[in-house]
């Protein structure tokens, strides 16, 4: 089997000698400068492996899906220290000192077990163990979720036009959190991110970018992911929030490599994983380059992969309801194995007529939808006006709005019941009590 390989860094100039006095199927192609070299030679189709000497410059997350993605295996020369961001992308390593006979079985090596990865899964995803699978889990819609070992992920999403994807994401996590339930929201739109705004956070710092660029570095695990996460208290209970871009130009610092890392440890870490996401699923920005693009909408599409729960948000009107049919058309053609669950917002009679989930049940069939509505979420806009102001929850601002019950109910969580009184109470005291909470189906 021939094997090509490509190399970058001064210091792999030492061992293009050797390797070619061995005449054996490995053999050096071409010799980079730079990084940006490299990666256009690897996806021309010119190399099989790529061997990266010190100095050669970082190896992120994102570039070695791309050099995975086009079947160039790496290997990487170091000077014989740990190298625990390299343990962690799962790229093989050698002593810059090794022999050349055995950096051709370590090239050998590499490219074989890279062949025998299925596409999607392990290191071809940046991930250091195959057993950790980039592919979502799917289950017949309605049907609990088998989770990988950890917990649920929840994708919020739903066409252009403001549906309202942000106030169920926001509203589902406070219940959980209120319930007590170990919840984590995260903003992963890259349009208009307005978590922080509407939990009333004032956050410069962008928590999912850091998450992600730490995570592209190789140096992201439950440390980092704890430090990154700003918690909000809610009605007693508390929830971690990965705040978005602070501005829609920051797009390109949510790789999608990078982010499928976030929403691994997400999972370790807490019980249910929320993530607000973009409308548009557009990839045609990859036709426009001659190598691989960066992707606006790629955030939106690895979350909507990942998750083991689609909500499918569309505003109850006669706008709302042809857009949410034409972007469940456009999920089901990036997203082939997507479930998702609809969740009619803003339903009011004086936009469907008498009747209106009557109305939106009747007009859902006409238009012949496969997926069946999971939710209708009424029309409350003086509550959820005033938990915007408030930059809290409806839980909070609302506990009696028909919203947030409606709400309540599509996270699983019983609405709170009050309890006059309990010793040393006041006579004005309230105490909360609720019941064990299930995860969301």
């Amino acid at each position: 089997m021939n094997i090509p390989v490509v190399t970058v860094g001064a210091a792999a100039g030492d061992h293009v000698a050797g390797l070619e006095k061995l005449r054996g199927p490995v053999t050096v192609v071409r010799r980079c400068e730079e990084l940006s070299e490299l990666m256009a030679a690897c996806q021309s189709g010119l190399a099989r492996a790529a061997i990266f000497a010190p100095g050669a410059g970082e190896l992120t997350l994102t570039m070695l899906e791309r050099l995975r993605g086009a079947g160039v295996a790496v290997v990487v020369l170091t000077d014989g220290s740990p190298q625990p961001h390299l343990d962690q992308l799962g790229v093989r390593t050698a002593p810059s000192s090794i022999p050349p006979e055995e950096l051709a079985a370590v090239v050998s090596s590499a490219v074989e077990n890279l062949a025998a990865q299925p596409v999607g899964q392990g290191p071809a995803a940046g991930y250091s163990d195959p057993a950790a699978a980039l592919q979502p889990v799917r289950t017949e819609e309605g049907a609990q979720p088998d989770t990988r070992g950890g917990g649920t992920v929840i994708a919020v999403w739903g066409p252009a036009g403001s549906p309202g994807r942000t106030t169920v994401a926001v509203n589902m996590t406070a219940e959980l959190a209120a319930a007590g339930t170990e919840v984590l929201l995260i903003d992963a739109d890259t349009y208009g991110a307005s978590v922080a705004a509407s939990l009333g956070l004032f956050d410069e710092s962008a928590g999912l970018a850091q998450a992600c660029r730490l995570a592209d570095q190789g140096a992201f695990g439950a440390t980092e992911l704890a430090r990154v996460i700003t918690t909000v208290a809610v009605q007693g209970g508390r929830l971690g929030v990965l705040t978005g871009i602070t501005r829609p130009d920051r797009w390109p610092e949510l790789r999608p490599a990078a982010l499928a890392r976030v929403l691994d440890n997400a999972r370790s870490r807490a019980a249910v994983t929320i993530i607000d996401c973009g409308f548009c699923l557009e990839s045609d920005e990859e036709l426009s380059f001659d190598t691989a693009a960066p992707r606006r909408n790629g955030a939106a599409l690895r979350s909507l992969e990942l998750a083991d729960t689609i909500l499918a948000v569309g505003a109850a009107d006669a706008l709302g309801v042809p857009r949410l049919v034409r972007a469940l058309a456009e999920l089901r053609e990036a997203v082939p194995s997507a479930v998702p669950r609809v969740v009619f917002n803003k339903v009011r009679a004086s936009s469907i007529g008498r009747s209106p989930e009557h109305q939106l049940r009747e007009a859902w069939d006409r238009f012949g939808s496969l997926h069946r509505i999971a939710a209708f979420l009424p029309a409350d806009f003086a509550a959820a006006d005033k938990a915007l102001l408030g930059g809290s929850a409806l839980v909070e601002t609302s506990p009696s709005s028909p919203l947030r019950a409606a709400i309540a109910e599509l996270a699983d969580v019983p609405v709170e019941q009050r309890r006059r009184r309990r010793v040393g109470a006041g006579d004005n005291e309230v105490k909360f009590w609720r019941k064990p909470v299930s995860l969301p189906r």
